[in-house]
């Protein structure tokens, strides 16, 4: 009888386990009481069979986690729950815009550094290398990039 308790309890605490470790990422309950589960049966083993027995006890549990754990990542089960989508999009701010080096506009919120610019009918982020420049003020385009431009101080 002692021998079952034993190993139900070694049953349920490595469960847990992998429970812990593959469905519910962190420290939770289920790893807390997987802990106790094993810990409960090495102690019970000890306590009620023999020191012998605790040691068997002890190391099988050791052994068959770590066999479970092998078991379960190579039964493919972590690739039906894995996300296998490729994401091909792209966000691109500028697209269909015609900005160019030189272009005069105004600044429609504050730039410090970064922020709104109306040019050429087309309100764009900007940054600014200068000080920080109010909004309604006068900007020519120094560079335009990927996804903003680069703006001073009309001269």
């Amino acid at each position: 009888m002692e021998t079952t308790i034993v190993v139900i309890l070694l049953v349920l605490g490595i469960i847990l386990f992998l429970i812990e470790f593959f469905l519910i990422p962190g420290l939770s309950i289920a790893g807390i009481a997987g802990f106790a589960f094993v810990g409960g049966a090495v102690y019970y083993a000890y306590y009620s069979i023999g020191t012998t027995a605790g040691h068997i006890t002890l190391i099988s549990s050791v052994l068959l986690l770590g066999v479970a754990i092998w078991i379960f990542l190579r039964s493919k089960v972590l690739e039906k729950m894995s996300l296998k989508t490729d994401i091909d999009g792209k966000n691109d701010p500028m697209k269909g815009m015609i900005i160019n080096v030189g272009d005069n506009g105004f600044t429609s919120s504050r730039l410090a550094p970064m922020g709104k610019v109306k040019i050429n009918n087309h309100i764009v982020e900007a940054k600014t290398n200068d000080d920080f420049i109010d909004p309604g003020v006068e900007v020519t385009v120094i560079e335009v990039m990927n996804t903003n431009i680069l703006v001073e101080r009309k001269k």
